[in-house]
C-alpha cells in the first residue's frame, strides 16, 4: 500500500531530480522551445517542497492535489497548467482514501495522464510530455521500474518526431532531431517515482 507519507517523499524525490537536471533541461528547450523548461520547473518543485513541509496534507490525493495548486501558481507558460493538472486531477482520481494501492495510483494517474492530454489538445506522436507519460502510466499499473523505463523511452522515442503542438510546432521540422524537453522532464517525474518505490519497503518496484 501506498501512505501519504510515500506520496510527500515522490514529490520531494522530483524537486531533487529537476533541481540536479535543470541545466539539461533548459539546454534542450533551447534548441526547440522558449529556454526557461528547467529554470521554470525548477522554481516550481522547490515551492512544491515548501508547502508540503507547511501544510502536511492528511491523505495521499491531498498531497498530489497541493502540489499541483502550487505549481500552476509559480510556474509559467504551459508547463505550470500541464503538470499542475496533472497532479490535481490524479490526486483527485485518488480520493480521500489513508492508504491506496499500486493498481488505484496507475488508473488515478492514467486519469491525470488524459487531463493533460483534454488541457493541450494532444495525443501520443505529438511530441509532448505525452509521449513519456502514456506510456509510464501504462507500464504502471505492473511495475514502478517499468513505468520509469518506460517514460525514459518514450522521452527519447521524441527525438525524430515533428513537434504538432506547442512552441516547437512552430519550427516545423527543424523540429526533428531534438528530444522534446516535457517528455524529457515527465520522464524525470516518473524516475523519482520508481527511486521513491525502490526506498520504500513493502513497495515492489
Amino acid at each position: 500500500m501506498l501512505d501519504t507519507d510515500f506520496f510527500r517523499r515522490w514529490m520531494t524525490a522530483a524537486a531533487a531530480s529537476v533541481e540536479r537536471e535543470a541545466d539539461q533541461l533548459t539546454e534542450l528547450d533551447s534548441a526547440i522551445g522558449d529556454a526557461d523548461h528547467g529554470s521554470n520547473l525548477q522554481r516550481g518543485f522547490a515551492a512544491v517542497t515548501e508547502v508540503l513541509e507547511k501544510d502536511a496534507p492528511a491523505t495521499p490525493g491531498a498531497v498530489l492535489t497541493l502540489a499541483g495548486r502550487q505549481l500552476i501558481s509559480t510556474v509559467g507558460g504551459a508547463s505550470g497548467p500541464l503538470y499542475g493538472t496533472l497532479l490535481r486531477r490524479t490526486g483527485k482520481a485518488l480520493g480521500d482514501d489513508d492508504e491506496v494501492t499500486q493498481a488505484q495510483f496507475a488508473q488515478a494517474l492514467a486519469a491525470g495522464v488524459a487531463a493533460v492530454g483534454q488541457l493541450g489538445g494532444a495525443q501520443a506522436g505529438d511530441k509532448t510530455m505525452l509521449d513519456a507519460l502514456l506510456p509510464a502510466a501504462e507500464a504502471l499499473a505492473t511495475s514502478f521500474d517499468g513505468a520509469a523505463e518506460a517514460a525514459r523511452a518514450g522521452a527519447v522515442a521524441t527525438v525524430p518526431m515533428q513537434a504538432r503542438k506547442g512552441r516547437a510546432s512552430y519550427l516545423g521540422e527543424r523540429s526533428i532531431g531534438h528530444q522534446d524537453p516535457g517528455a524529457t522532464s515527465a520522464a524525470l517525474l516518473v524516475e523519482a517515482l520508481a527511486a521513491t518505490a525502490t526506498a520504500t519497503d513493502g513497495v515492489d518496484a
